[in-house]
C-alpha cells in the first residue's frame, strides 16, 4: 500500500526540483528541455519528468510546442507585473494591520536576518532566501503569515526577474539597505514611511527588467505567438 504514496512523493519531488531549477535560472529562460536528459540527470524515468513539465506549463514557467519540444518560458513582463501587483497589495495591506505591540520574537528574527544580509561573503541564492524570509517575517508580524504561501505560489515569473536583477547588480547591499529602512520604519511605528519604502523596494524590479532587457532581450517574452525552433541552439523567431 505504501508504494503508490512513494511514487506520488517522487513525482512531487521531481516537480519541485525542476521548478527550483527554473526559478533559480539553472534552467535559463528560453532553454530547450529534453525529457530524456532531465530524467537521466535526476535519476528517474521520463514519466515524472513529463508530468512535472505539464504542471510547470500550467504555471506558465514552461512552454510546450507540438512537434517542436518543450522550452523554459522566457520571463513575461506582463506576468511579472501581475504578480507584483498582487504582492504589493498584500504586503502594503499587511503593514496597515501591524499591532501596536510587535511580537518581539519575530522582531528579533528579522533583526538577525538583516545582520545575515550584511555578510560580505553572501551568495546570491543565500541572499534571495533571506529576502524571502524577511518579507514573510513582516507578514507574520501583522498576523498574516499564512498568506505568504499564496503569494509565493503566484510569483514564478517575478522571482526569475528578481534573480536576474540580483545578477545584474554588483552587490545585494542596496536591497539589504532597503530592507533595513523598512524594518526601522516598522519598529519605529511609522507605517506611512514603511509603506512608501516597501512600495519603492518592491517596484525596483521594473527598472531591473528594462535595464536587463536592453542588453539581453532573448531572456524576455516578446512578440505574442513567437515559436522557438529546436536546433543546435535555441532560436526564437
Amino acid at each position: 500500500m505504501a508504494q503508490p504514496n512513494r511514487r506520488r512523493t517522487s513525482r512531487r519531488a521531481i516537480y519541485l526540483k525542476l521548478r527550483q531549477m527554473v526559478l533559480t535560472l539553472e534552467l535559463p529562460p528560453g532553454s530547450a528541455l529534453s525529457e530524456n536528459e532531465l530524467a537521466a540527470s535526476l535519476g528517474v524515468s521520463r514519466t515524472p519528468v513529463r508530468e512535472s513539465l505539464i504542471l510547470l506549463a500550467q504555471e506558465g514557467l514552461v512552454q510546450v510546442f507540438p512537434k517542436i519540444g518543450s522550452f523554459v518560458s522566457r520571463v513575461d513582463p506582463a506576468q511579472v507585473a501581475d504578480a507584483q501587483f498582487l504582492r504589493e497589495a498584500v504586503e502594503l495591506a499587511a503593514l496597515e494591520d501591524l499591532p501596536a505591540a510587535l511580537d518581539q520574537e519575530t522582531v528579533g528574527e528579522l533583526r538577525a536576518n538583516l545582520r545575515e544580509q550584511q555578510r560580505p561573503d553572501l551568495g546570491l541564492e543565500e541572499f534571495f532566501a533571506l529576502d524571502e524570509a524577511f518579507h514573510q517575517g513582516l507578514m507574520r508580524l501583522s498576523g498574516h503569515g499564512n498568506v505568504w504561501t499564496t503569494v509565493a505560489a503566484a510569483k514564478g515569473h517575478l522571482d526569475r526577474a528578481r534573480r536576474l536583477g540580483l545578477h545584474e547588480n554588483a552587490s545585494p547591499a542596496g536591497f539589504a539597505a532597503q530592507h533595513t529602512e523598512i524594518f526601522d520604519a516598522v519598529t519605529g511605528g511609522d507605517v506611512p514611511l514603511a509603506r512608501r519604502a516597501m512600495r519603492a523596494h518592491l517596484r525596483a524590479v521594473f527598472d531591473d527588467i528594462e535595464r536587463i532587457r536592453a542588453h539581453s532581450p532573448d531572456l524576455f517574452a516578446g512578440v505574442a505567438g513567437s515559436v522557438p525552433v529546436r536546433r543546435n541552439v535555441v532560436v526564437w523567431e
